[in-house]
């Protein structure tokens, strides 16, 4: 995992904005890279003056939604059966499909908006919402909508750690989860505040 990841950091040295894009559409689409890798170094590289915040966002955004939109074709177009037959090819363990699927049938199309935020199950959740061929637009906006915060945050810190960026690598699990507490306490706050009204 370290080689592939050094090779990873290069190809986002290297090629910037478009890496960072194709590697966040492969992280969606169910292979393994963690997000905290490519958007901590984009951070870092925004650290450095080499990247701009919004463009570092946009791609990372527009790399997130396409690998999403495969990853929820996909489950859409072969089922169940399908990914457990030909997800090992991308490295997919059964294991992390298994935990998305219950997320989603716990929680419905809510899941695709928060898991967006929470480790392993934001890589995944696309695939359950295919199988179940939920609709695409409400899959798309959810998609969209809790995936924006998460790599805004992930961009903001490598950028505030710096040098240090590498920290979100160990940190990042615990931060997703505090995130998505805070998260759902300010749509708590304001539903009832707009109740109130």
């Amino acid at each position: 995992m370290e080689s592939l990841s050094q090779i990873f950091l290069e190809f986002i040295a290297s090629w910037g904005y478009v890496a960072v894009a194709v590697l966040m559409a492969l992280e969606n689409a169910c292979v393994p890279i963690p997000s905290e890798l490519i958007l901590g170094f984009a951070g870092f590289l925004i650290f450095t003056g080499q990247m701009t915040f919004l463009n570092a966002l946009a791609a990372g955004m527009i790399g997130g939604i396409i690998g999403s939109i495969i990853a929820y074709s996909a489950g859409a177009a072969g089922g169940r059966k399908f990914i457990d037959k030909y997800g090992k090819y991308i490295l997919l363990k059964k294991s992390h499909v298994d935990l998305a699927q219950r997320w989603f049938d716990k929680y419905g199309l809510k899941a695709v908006f928060f898991s967006r935020m929470l480790p392993v199950v934001r890589t995944f959740i696309s695939l359950p919402a295919g199988f179940a061929r939920v609709d695409a637009k409400l899959f798309l906006i959810l998609t969209i909508a809790g995936s924006l915060p998460w790599t805004a945050l992930i961009l903001f810190a490598g950028w505030q750690l710096g040098e240090n960026w590498q920290d979100l690598l160990e940190i990042g699990h615990s931060a997703s989860l505090i995130f998505v507490v805070i998260c759902i306490a300010a749509i708590i706050f304001f539903y009832f505040k707009y109740k109130r009204k």
